[in-house]
């Protein structure tokens, strides 16, 4: 919406200038709409890494970063965390509402009927090397879902819309345990749809042909929450990277297959990753005091992974919920992890050091998730994969918000060029 006041921008040199509206959602610092400023001034905007920069209108998540706020549809994340579950927060992400108990129930039999994946996958990953990363073969076969969804798929009707991203969230599960089976010369496991979302996941991961797989309940319930905790979090890097693909008409699973490809690197869903490396890097307790000097030390090249977050300039309120549930599995599961007490002497020393602490690096999201995957017999490779899971439920409700919002337009930044000027072109023979 927009305010009744606005900025001027004067060029002083040129004496051009242009009045510029004010532009405030229902929460969270007021924009300034700068859409006509090339127009009226000939000037773009620079904002190298788009850190000051809001690319679209969106209903689905809030974040305040100075007060460590996180809220899904209006839904502190906390609450979610201690009452919802991750199927029921991913209809809220795509519906804007808590269902009922016949929605619900709905969209639960949708998301069940929809799990299993088309058998000409197996030779799909086949065609992989045994020990590619689970995050390549993830990519390629969400792309390759475009080649089963594609003539079927009319962008203008919001209901096929709708099933396409049901179907995401159905096929992805089953997809990421394919490619870790194949990854550890298993037999892919069907999805067994009497049971609930994340145990069906769990089931396909872990259960052998030769016997029942007998899960601790902590198993399923510390991997939902984790599923709830990592389903949103605004314009992040792979959902902007979902929307720029769905802003030219891409079919949708295309776009999340870019999410992912996206969601990989290791400053991005491959932190958590980092973080159970640099643990392992630090090795003991007593160590972690050598540790915490030598990443104060811009000349050493070691920095201190799962501190820190572009948004937030606070505790991430997700750490807490998650620090909690990594002790609670850990004591459940009779694991003894050492690196458990290299990550607790590490964030207690963090927290009392005034060079983090000024720097406001607090422990984010990716600190202590790897040690709940760890604990659950997840290789490190399927940590990222764990992510891109949870995230598929934010990137379709993105998707779907995007596709029906009247102002969308294709992605297109501008640059700043700095290449050669206008020259002539030599033969080679005159070079």
């Amino acid at each position: 919406m927009s305010d009744t006041k606005s900025v001027v921008i004067t060029d002083s040199i040129a004496g051009k200038s242009a009045e510029l509206p004010i532009l405030r959602g229902t929460m969270g610092a007021a924009c300034v709409d700068i859409g006509k400023l090339p127009k009226e001034t000939g000037y773009f905007t620079y904002d190298q890494g788009f850190v000051a920069t809001a690319s679209c209108r969106s209903a689905i998540t809030y974040i305040d970063g100075d007060e460590g706020v996180l809220l899904y549809r209006g839904y502190p994340i906390q609450q979610l965390a201690k009452g919802s579950s991750f199927l029921e927060v991913a209809y809220l992400l795509m519906n804007g509402e808590l269902p009922d108990a016949q929605q619900f129930a709905g969209f639960e039999h949708e998301v069940t009927h929809h799990t299993m994946m088309h058998e000409a996958f197996k030779n799909f990953l086949g065609g992989f090397r045994h020990d590619a990363h689970p995050m390549a073969m993830l990519c390629g076969m969400v792309g390759s879902l475009a080649a089963f969804y594609h003539e079927g798929l009319d962008m203008e009707d919001p209901e096929q819309r709708r099933m396409a991203a049901v179907r995401l969230i159905a096929k992805v599960p089953t997809i990421a345990a394919a490619c870790y089976r194949y990854s550890i010369g298993w037999p892919v496991r069907y999805p067994r749809n009497n049971l609930e979302f994340v145990t069906r996941f769990l089931h396909m991961m872990f259960e052998v042909p030769s016997g029942p797989l007998n899960l601790p309940p902590v198993a399923a319930k510390a991997l939902d929450l984790l599923f709830i905790l990592h389903a949103d979090h605004e314009q992040n890097a792979s959902t902007s990277t979902v929307r720029l693909v769905g802003s030219t008409g891409a079919n949708p699973y295309a776009a999340v297959a870019a999410g992912i490809a996206a969601l990989w690197g290791p400053a991005h869903g491959g932190a958590n990753e980092a973080v159970l490396k640099m643990l392992g890097e630090i090795g003991t307790p007593d160590q972690v005091g050598k540790a915490v000097e030598k990443a104060k030390d811009k000349n050493s090249g070691f920095r201190l992974m799962g501190f820190g977050h572009r948004v937030y300039k606070n505790y991430d309120p997700r750490a807490s919920i998650i620090r909690e549930m990594t002790h609670k599995v850990l004591t459940d599961l009779g694991v003894n992890d050492p690196l458990l007490e290299v990550a607790m002497r590490l964030e207690e020393a963090a927290l009392k050091d005034d060079y983090f602490v000024s720097r406001k690096l607090y422990p984010n999201v990716d600190f202590y998730s790897g040690l709940i995957y760890k604990a659950l017999g997840l290789p490190t490779e399927m940590f990222t994969v764990m992510f891109a899971i949870a995230r598929t439920a934010g990137w379709v409700s993105h998707w779907l918000e995007q596709q029906a919002d009247p102002e969308a337009k294709i992605g297109r930044p501008r640059q700043i060029y700095t290449g050669a000027t206008p020259r002539d072109y030599v033969p080679i023979s005159a070079r």
